[in-house]
């Protein structure tokens, strides 16, 4: 903590995030007990504005928050009609059929939907029980009671570039709760600073992640079919990387198409953005595309490590929930209805403790549900499916973790244990010397799009007079160290263009930090072989501006 006096504000429970695992939260603790004051911090200007998210919906969330959604005009309005898997090769596809695959992966039941729509909604359900929601409130700092996490520091403005008080600086306020709930989302920057302090992750396998990218298009009606899903794998990533695309008709004539990279890639010359821009010209997606257009775009990391990589996820005052645990069951490509849960669980445990007297106790009721509830039940099946992918590739995995989930969707038990994950995704970055560097075709501004001109589609701003979000720990390492040794890789990997290499003739290389692009996913925080990178919130309000991602 610094020694800026702040005004403070007291509350029962203090919510960071506004996504569906902090927006659960709130409305659980306000249907058990009304009386409770409850604060929702959201960095984006808006409730939504920073949520994107594929999005096949489990409505079992839901359905265990709000049984009457429907009735009450819930914007789950698509449910899923056709289930299609394919395996690409450039030119041509093979449909896996339906049949093979266990139950668990079958969409029957669930919903195509916004949910930056949907988090909107959740938060009107949630003002009308009486919580307070302050978007454009990004939180900078954790407040702390001796070990107890006591609230959190938002609303600060008006820093000059250096970190100094501009003149029109505001300090911001502290926040206190009898608890503070972390919803940030994959890699919050709080998240990481509690997980540090307490050693959340020891005794577990590091998290995983992938990147998601994302684009809205505008179809012909003629090929328009609400509730039809595809998912494919394969080309063009090959063996380069794992990974795999979605493509999902929602409703008003408009696809979701989006494009997975798993993280843990080798080849430093890979770039997940042109991958996507490359496979949107396979046959199977062009010709769905032509004649649209794109309306959208954004991108984020997902956690992709499952069981094996959730850390504790309680500390002294507070909790971890949703995405900021990762609890993505990366086979279903679903973790919104385990975001739901973990804040109904974290809730319950929250309310129990403030009425028999133990506020501020580690909820250990919250860490034993999502140990051994529903969460635990969806995660602990499908557990070995991403190390095997990592392990063997796309063949072999599809075979061995459909049987390992296959068997324990019938026995609830795993045939091949629990597979390790091993390396982070920043250590498996190969060097430059052993990969030859990827020629990508260039965008033709009809299908595919440089990534300045797609960025420019999440209506993304931020002060530019403010503090470089994005720090680096060590100043001189991109240019001495990631660029012989990994070709810096910041110039590829980031889906928004905010890292370049500038070389002059006559002049040393310089690294340039184009934060104003940053749409916030994550992802150089958590690929930078060198760990060099920290991702910290800016002011709030800034960044991307998602309408119904």
């Amino acid at each position: 903590m610094t020694d800026i006096e702040r005004e403070a504000m007291e509350y029962d429970v203090v919510i960071v995030g506004a996504g569906p695992a902090g927006l659960s939260a709130a409305i659980r603790l306000k249907q058990i007990n009304a009386d409770l004051s409850v604060v929702v911090l959201e960095k984006g200007s808006e409730v939504g504005a920073h949520i994107l998210s594929g999005a096949v919906l489990d409505p079992s969330g839901l359905n265990a928050l709000i049984p009457d959604w429907k009735e009450r005009g819930a914007p789950v309005n698509v449910p899923v009609t056709e289930d299609n898997f394919f395996v690409l090769g450039e030119g041509g596809k093979v449909r896996v059929p339906n049949w093979p695959m266990p139950p668990l992966m079958s969409n029957h039941g669930n919903y195509i939907v916004s949910m930056g729509n949907v988090c909107r909604w959740l938060a009107e359900q949630a003002e009308a029980l009486g919580v307070e929601i302050f978007p454009g409130m990004a939180c900078s700092e954790l407040v702390f009671d001796g070990d107890r996490v006591a609230g959190v520091v938002a609303g600060e403005f008006g820093k000059n570039p250096d970190g100094s008080h501009g003149p029109n600086y505001e300090p911001g306020m502290e926040l206190r709760g009898k608890y503070v709930l972390l919803g940030e989302g994959v890699r919050g920057s709080l998240a990481k600073v509690a997980m540090a302090k307490y050693d959340l992750s020891k005794g577990h396998e590091p998290q995983k992640f992938g990147l998601g990218m994302k684009e809205i298009w505008e179809i012909d009606p003629a090929k328009h079919r609400p509730g039809s899903v595809t998912h494919t794998m394969g080309w063009p990533l090959g063996k380069n990387a794992g990974g795999g695309s979605f493509i999902y008709h929602i409703d008003n004539n408009q696809v979701y198409v989006g494009f997975v990279v798993h993280l843990n890639y080798e080849n430093p010359y890979l770039y997940p953005y042109m991958e996507f821009q490359r496979f949107k010209h396979h046959p199977v997606v062009a010709d769905l595309l032509k004649g649209g257009k794109r309306v959208a775009y954004g991108a984020r990391a997902i956690s992709e490590g499952g069981w094996q990589s959730i850390p504790k996820v309680v500390f002294p005052g507070g909790a971890l929930l949703g995405c900021s645990a990762g609890l993505v069951n990366v086979p279903r490509i679903k973790g919104n209805h385990n975001a739901m849960l973990s804040g109904i669980a974290a809730a319950e445990a929250a309310a129990a403790a403030i009425a028999e007297g133990r506020a501020g106790d580690e909820l250990a009721a919250y860490e034993a549900d999502l140990r051994g509830g529903a969460v635990a039940k969806d995660l602990r099946r499908v557990r070995n499916v991403k190390p095997l992918w990592s392990k063997f590739g796309l063949a072999t995995s599809l075979v061995l973790g459909g049987f390992d989930m296959w068997v324990a969707n019938v026995t609830g038990w795993n045939p091949l244990g629990t597979l390790r994950h091993g390396k982070t995704d920043a250590a498996a970055t190969g060097k430059a010397k052993d990969f030859t560097p990827i020629a990508y075709p260039k965008p033709d501004g009809v299908l595919s799009f440089d990534r300045l001109t797609n960025v420019a589609f999440s209506a993304t701003n931020h002060e530019e007079s403010q503090p470089p979000h994005l720090q680096l720990r060590d100043p001189s390492i991109p240019i001495s160290v990631n660029l012989p040794q990994y070709a810096e890789p910041a110039q590829r990997y980031c889906p928004a263009g905010v890292y370049e290499v500038v070389e002059e003739d006559g002049k040393d290389a310089r690294f340039v930090i184009n934060f104003q692009n940053c749409v916030h996913c994550k992802t150089c925080d958590i690929k930078d072989p060198s760990q060099n990178i920290n991702w910290v919130t800016p002011q709030g309000g800034d960044g991307p501006n998602y309408p119904n991602m």
